[in-house]
């Protein structure tokens, strides 16, 4: 589902409306999400309340998780540091802008039907481009199930008729940040949708994450630091 309606087809279901409608009074969008990723998104009641999270967003006060299920066997643990493209429609060198992102791999599934294996990543990015762990990712050779961009039909096509999972294997499991009004850190958040779920179930790594239940602990320690943007923890990938 698209956040806002200039995103997405005239026709077609957006989280904003929804919101609005839920709730009864208007809400303004502080964010958002690729189309096909699930996970928390948040909406604020004023534009002002918006304005002062956008700034957040954009000062790094604002701290995301992703659960990632991707292609092959990752490092246990490291940085990407790696410029990507402004935009899909910017793509030449001087459109590249800088892009950090910490990443731990939790479990890894051995798929015998394809002889390959898959892994379940924790991502945190450090800056919010687009695409930005998909393209981070790719660039470590081990791309998103279900990316129709940087992945492979074959493998998005298999897991959607054998593990039920249609979409892009990406979910924003915790978002934190600041009250715009309070200054006290917020928590959020957002348990696995089914699809995901289920297919991390058939491949064995279900308990590698526990569900992001409301009023549980807090699920995801925070990364090392790791190296400033600049220096990069991660070996250049080989070709796949």
């Amino acid at each position: 589902m698209a956040v806002h309606r200039g995103w997405c087809d005239d026709d077609a279901p957006v989280a904003l409306e929804a919101a609005r409608e839920h709730l009864g009074v208007p809400v303004f969008p502080v964010h958002r999400l690729d189309r096909a990723t699930s996970g928390v998104l948040i909406f604020a009641l004023s534009s002002e309340d918006a304005r002062d999270l956008q700034a957040a967003f954009q000062a790094g006060l604002v701290t995301k998780h992703y659960l990632a299920l991707v292609r092959g066997r990752p490092p246990a643990e490291g940085t990407i540091d790696h410029p990507v493209p402004r935009s899909k429609e910017l793509v030449g060198p001087e459109h590249r802008v800088p892009a950090v992102t910490d990443f731990r791999t939790l479990g890894t599934a051995e798929v015998a039907a394809l002889g390959r294996s898959f892994s379940l990543v924790l991502c945190r990015p450090r800056t919010g481009r687009q695409h930005q762990i998909r393209r981070h990712m790719k660039h470590l050779s081990h791309p998103l199930v279900g990316d129709a961009n940087y992945g492979k039909g074959d493998l998005n096509r298999f897991f959607r008729d054998a593990y039920g999972l249609p979409r892009l294997a990406l979910h924003a499991c915790v978002l934190e940040f600041p009250d715009p009004r309070t200054g006290e850190r917020v928590t959020l958040r957002a348990p696995l949708p089914p699809d995901f779920a289920g297919a991390l179930e058939k491949l064995g790594l279900s308990g590698v994450y526990p569900a992001a239940e409301a009023g549980s602990p807090v699920l995801v320690p925070e990364p090392d630091p790791g190296p400033e943007p600049g220096e990069n923890a991660c070996p250049e990938p080989t070709d796949p």
